[in-house]
């Protein structure tokens, strides 16, 4: 063998960091155990969890740098609120209205938004907001 202490710790570094963003992307990000059999489906996981992994790190670099403090997963979970659906409606010639909408921020969401310098794509009129209905509210429609 006989290598320098000092290359042999710096190749060992990168080993540490890459089993360190595998227990993150199995516990943080929720990736559940998976045996694929297929190779190709070997290789989507991989690259999956690699895309994961690397927006992760995105995140907690522009974290360090414009809002010190907040974790990568706090955010997530902050941020997980903000619903995305499409409204679909048929047109009286057989066609689909197609309305991408998500709910609107709350003050701490957009404020958050607005730290990281991050903006959500601009929506039309009615907005739709993540606060769960009136059950009473909703019988009394159907009425």
């Amino acid at each position: 063998m006989g290598e320098d202490p000092s290359m042999l710790w710096e190749r060992y570094i990168p080993l540490i960091q890459i089993e360190a963003a595998f227990k993150t992307l199995k516990s943080e990000r929720g990736l559940r155990p998976i045996y694929p059999q297929v190779e190709k489906r070997v290789e989507a996981h991989l690259f999956v969890a690699f895309l994961a992994y690397a927006l992760s790190v995105t995140l907690k670099q522009r974290l360090t740098a414009l809002a010190p403090g907040l974790t990568p997963r706090a955010v997530l979970e902050k941020l997980g609120t903000i619903l995305m659906l499409d409204g679909c409606f048929p047109t009286p010639d057989g066609r689909w209205l197609i309305m991408p909408r998500y709910t609107q921020p709350e003050p701490d969401q957009m404020l958050l938004l607005h730290r990281l310098r991050l903006s959500l794509p601009p929506q039309s009129p009615p907005r739709i907001k993540a606060v769960e209905p009136n059950p009473a509210a909703a019988v009394a429609l159907k009425m």
